[in-house]
């Protein structure tokens, strides 16, 4: 009797198996948007896109919104450390809790994301954004869009060459290589969903 249930619950684990994976929301168009302080997603199915770049205490124009929009159909999670209640009166050092929860925050989106935008605007310095760019420009999650007149346009442009960076010269150039990057990263994103079903099974 032991060896027939053993065969028979065999047989149903092999069926289960043989069939393609239930359909989960990593599969599933549809894009999250999650914007500091909310906590990281902890599944990491879906492609990881974070937007850094000009943000100047909210003065820079929101070229963080028009992506987000055009990326509104894809299977993604957008890192966005822009955010609308961002108070200038907290103060940029390390003892002040709303300051730090921000630069943490930020920092661990960064080594987090399968993908790096980095905006300079024209208008603007972006200190914060010059810095993130130099502390992942070896790794090849960068796409960098560094607008004519930028203040330090020729050192972005010097850097990108010398370690293979993708630059872009439009926003619409933008959008398109941050799609293009998701859509190679989804295939991967699907098969650890297959992997995560079947191992349910066992």
């Amino acid at each position: 009797m032991v060896s027939k249930i053993s065969a028979t619950a065999a047989a149903v684990i092999g069926a289960l198996l043989a069939q393609p994976a239930v359909a989960t929301d990593a599969d599933r168009p549809g894009l999250t948007v999650v914007t500091s302080p909310q906590p990281l997603p902890a599944d990491r199915r879906a492609a990881t896109v974070f937007l850094g770049g000009s943000i100047d205490m909210g003065k820079a124009p929101d070229w963080q919104r028009e992506v987000i929009e055009a990326l509104t159909d894809e299977n993604a999670v957008i890192l966005n450390p822009r955010r609308a209640d961002w108070n200038p009166a907290w103060r940029p050092v390390a003892d002040d809790p709303n300051f730090r929860t921000q630069v943490e925050w930020e920092l661990s989106a960064l080594e987090s994301a399968d993908v790096i935008v980095i905006f300079l605007a024209s208008g603007s310095q972006s200190p914060i954004s010059l810095l993130e760019l130099g502390l992942h420009a070896r790794e090849g999650r960068l796409v960098v869009y560094c607008q004519k007149g930028y203040w330090r346009e020729g050192n972005v442009d010097i850097t990108a060459a010398r370690y293979g960076i993708r630059t872009v010269s439009s926003v619409d150039e933008l959008i398109g290589e941050v799609r293009a990057r998701i859509r190679r990263l989804r295939p991967r994103s699907s098969a650890r969903a297959r992997r995560g079903a079947h191992q349910t099974v066992r």
